[in-house]
């Protein structure tokens, strides 16, 4: 024998998820120590109402459903008495197996899965009309080919949902079936509430299984105008209305067992006092055939004596294969949802995977002992709890119970009114039908109740198989409509409202600000498919459109994907399209957060990345730097009168095809109207000497500043040379004083977490650094290194001291001119980082 243990502290709570769900051979272990209790007897007193309570929800179970195994047809029409006994013996392997440790409830209840029951007629019947033809429904005597392969078809769907319900379980992939759509279960089990219902007509009325597959007007009419079929059926569906009325009313473990034994009690009464013959009542359809139906045996183990190896057609079975993966597939969803739906209704901690584990181990044992699925049941444990049955010697008894209704065998079943197995299945129908339509109406979305509709109509109508694959298409296309949807562009904006944190002089920082208007920023989001690319390429085709292009000309169109978590290649393939638009056009199209690895690699398969007119950029700050340095660049070298190129941080390789003049198109008129308005008073000033020309650079734009002023403040700054890699300040360094730039580059590192990336910020010629760390006197608050040869004009605290006592009036004014920059500067930074 075997058991599962579990590794944990002795002080640790029972029912404490483990790591690892593992096999072991028994041995003295807590499993075991219920048993060893010296207060077992006691406990098993205290157990026994939850015992007669379980005991009777599987003799109910096991007569309407273990009745039905087989289809009420042909060659099967005998078989009822043995799908009683595979429901028990599937039952008692459930219930040994769980209460010796394969589940976390000590009180678990096992049963055969009942909702397999229209798999495993589909699976007769395929092997049936394998083997026998279409008329095989026709013919009677017993075959012992087809009942040979079908108990082999049963074994086996047993053997496969417990070989994958252990290997989910014990590789603790339980957590992929809750990816699985709900609303797909909710369709099938709304499905198998049809059958169940249709099940329950032909119960009822004593007709053949397939009576109903698919209804013709013939069986309606026999339903509804025969007098003795329409009070057959009648009066069960009643009996289910009736007790669905009642528990809504009042609420009761125990009601829903005593209203099953009243029906046969009441049923014995009105025949005694009618004095009528139960000869007669069995032939006008109130009651089961007599026993010794399986081959004269009436005996448990009757179904067993049709197993033989010689007699069954492997090539049946093979096409079984896809009934058994849709059965499978069925199976393995509900633990998943029935472990963790018991566990916060008993409040109690329990491993999803160990359960598996666990179901796996059963419905194994109920394979070798060939016969059908079983699991752990969500409403019997439930009640069983509510009455004392939390504990592993009350599911002993239970099983113990449940194999002596095993061993008496079948032979009840002739005395058990018809309309009671009837009620019973029609109260499951019911309940499933509303489980799908009725209680889901306001809690799913439009098109995932008319895809539960679609699932039903199609697994009555059709196939259990063919509604269960209908569902999963259905379900891909209404996802991928949904998707559609979805708004694939988080954001669409110009250049002028996404700047870079490099830090500019105030007339480069007004050109950009107009000429950015000519950069598109799209900020991409979710997942690029065939369903949403559409909407981004009919996006970026609208911004080169003939008359929208004349209107507002474009340079740039920046595709920021640090939101994308994927590309397909549908997606990647409409890239090159619209590169090829855009590079018709003259318009570079800037690719930049592209730092998962999918979607770098979707777009280089495509080769996009290769094309001209395409940049790439690791991030949105970085794409943008190089797009302004762009403007700038093409202005200033578009003037014949500069001698010194203007130096810029980033990288320095700029071929977007700007006309050296600037003429000949809107994009390149509306440069070169900005610069002569903004940037041309810069060049041509007639200061020259430093550190004079840099602090008119540098401030001009704040304040009218005169030729005086300017001297007075020149002898307090410091000159300072600095190549390339030398760090000006670390951070959290006192400060030494600020600095303005009069070349060269200057680079700023800030981290303020450790879990944030950092922020880069470039300062150019013409900018101030350090400045309100000088003024405050606080920390440094970034690294500041180098990033090209610089020449900077520093004044350092003592110099500031100086100036404040010589000049204080100068000083004043000097300080509230550094304070407007720096305004300007972080106004700058925070509205970069804000379109992050």
């Amino acid at each position: 024998m075997f058991t599962i243990t579990e590794t944990r502290p002795e002080h640790a709570k029972p029912g404490t998820p483990n790591d690892y769900g593992t096999i072991v051979f028994s041995k003295p272990s807590e499993t075991f120590r219920h048993f060893l209790d010296p207060n077992l007897g006691r406990k098993a007193l205290r157990a026994l109402p939850a015992v007669v309570l379980g005991t009777l929800l599987n003799i109910l179970d096991g007569i309407s459903y273990g009745m039905i195994i087989f289809p009420a047809a042909g060659l099967f029409s005998k078989f009822g008495g043995a799908g009683v006994s595979m429901f028990f013996v599937s039952t008692v392997v459930a219930q040994l197996v769980y209460t010796f440790g394969g589940s976390n409830f000590a009180g678990a209840n096992g049963s055969m899965m009942i909702e397999v029951v229209p798999f495993v007629h589909i699976l007769a019947s395929t092997i049936a009309g394998d083997i026998l033809g279409d008329d095989w429904a026709e013919m009677n005597g017993v075959n012992r080919e087809v009942v040979a392969t079908t108990l082999v078809a049963f074994a086996l769907s047993s053997l496969l949902t417990g070989f994958t319900f252990f290997l989910l379980g014990y590789l603790r992939l339980g957590v992929l079936i809750g990816f699985f759509p709900r609303h797909i279960l909710v369709g099938c089990i709304g499905g198998v509430g049809i059958f169940l219902i249709l099940t329950g007509l032909t119960v009822s009325t004593r007709l053949p299984s397939d009576a109903l597959d698919p209804p013709t007007w013939e069986i309606l009419r026999y339903f509804v105008l025969d007098p003795h079929a329409l009070v057959m059926w009648v009066l069960p569906f009643a009996l289910a209305v009736l007790l669905r009325l009642i528990t809504a009313r009042w609420k009761h473990q125990l009601l829903f067992p005593i209203y099953f034994l009243v029906i046969p009690i009441i049923f014995y009464i009105v025949v005694a006092a009618a004095q009528l013959d139960l000869d007669t009542l069995r032939r006008d359809g109130w009651l089961f055939e007599t026993a010794r139906e399986v081959g004269g045996v009436d005996s448990w183990y009757a179904f067993y004596t049709y197993y033989d190896w010689r007699a069954v057609r492997w090539t049946s079975i093979w096409t079984t294969l896809p009934t058994q993966f849709a059965l499978l597939f069925f199976n393995i969803l509900h633990p998943p949802l029935n472990v963790p739906a018991l566990a916060i209704s008993l409040d109690e901690d329990v491993d999803t995977d160990k359960e598996l584990v666990g179901h796996g181990m059963s419905n194994l044992a109920a394979g070798f002992l060939g016969t059908v699925p079983n699991y752990l049941v969500y409403v019997n444990t439930l009640l069983f709890y509510r009455v004392g049955g939390g504990n592993r010697v009350a599911g002993f008894m239970l099983a113990v119970a449940t194999f002596l209704l095993l061993i008496i065998g079948t032979w009840p079943i002739a005395y058990i009114p018809i309309m009671v197995v009837g009620a019973l299945i029609f109260v499951l129908g019911i309940d499933l039908v509303k489980e799908a339509l009725w209680d889901t109406r306001h809690r799913v979305s439009r098109m995932e109740y008319i895809t539960i509709i679609s699932i039903m109509v199609t697994m009555t109508a059709w196939d259990f198989v063919i509604g269960v694959l209908f569902g999963i298409v259905v379900s891909c296309f209404f996802f991928v409509v949904q998707n559609s949807q979805r708004r694939s562009i988080r954001t669409c904006y110009t250049g002028d409202a996404a700047v870079s944190t490099v830090r500019r002089p105030a007339a480069h920082r007004a050109y950009i600000h107009e000429v950015s208007k000519q950069t598109r920023i799209l900020q991409l989001q979710g997942f690029l498919f065939f369903g949403t690319i559409s909407h981004v390429e009919d996006t970026i085709r609208s911004l080169v459109n003939d008359p929208t292009f004349h209107a507002h000309p474009v340079r740039f169109v920046v595709v920021d994907f640090s939101l994308v978590a994927g590309v397909d290649l549908s997606a990647a393939e409409a890239f090159v399209r619209v590169q090829r638009l855009l590079a018709a056009k003259g318009v570079v199209l800037v690719f930049c957060g592209v730092s998962r690895a999918e979607v770098s690699k979707a777009l280089r398969s495509v080769g996009v990345l290769e094309q001209p007119y395409v940049e790439l950029f690791e991030t949105l700050n970085d794409a943008m730097e190089w797009t302004e340095n762009a403007y700038l660049r093409a202005w200033f070298r578009a003037q014949k009168k500069e001698t010194a190129p203007v130096v810029l941080p980033g990288r320095q390789k700029v071929d977007v095809g700007f006309h050296e003049t600037l003429a000949g198109s809107p994009r390149g008129l509306q440069l070169k109207d900005a610069g002569e308005r903004i940037i041309a008073g810069e060049l041509f000033t007639d200061v020259s000497a430093e550190p004079l020309h840099t602090l008119l650079k540098a401030f001009g734009s704040f304040d009218a500043l005169d030729h005086a002023s300017l001297s007075a403040l020149a002898p307090y700054f410091e000159h300072v040379a600095l190549p390339a890699g030398a760090v000006l300040w670390e951070r959290d360094d006192p400060p030494n004083g600020l600095y303005i730039i009069q070349s060269g580059i200057l680079r700023a590192s800030y981290k303020f977490a450790e879990h944030t990336p950092a922020i880069e910020e470039s300062m150019v010629s013409g900018t101030l650094a350090g400045e309100l760390s000088a003024l405050s006197g606080l920390p440094r608050n970034a690294r500041v290194v180098v990033e090209r040869d610089a020449v900077l004009w520093r004044l350092s605290a003592e110099g500031m001291k100086r100036l404040e006592e010589a000049h204080p009036h100068l000083a004043q004014w000097f300080v509230r001119l550094v304070l407007k920059a720096a305004k300007v500067d972080t106004d700058t930074l925070l509205a970069a980082l804000a379109t992050r």
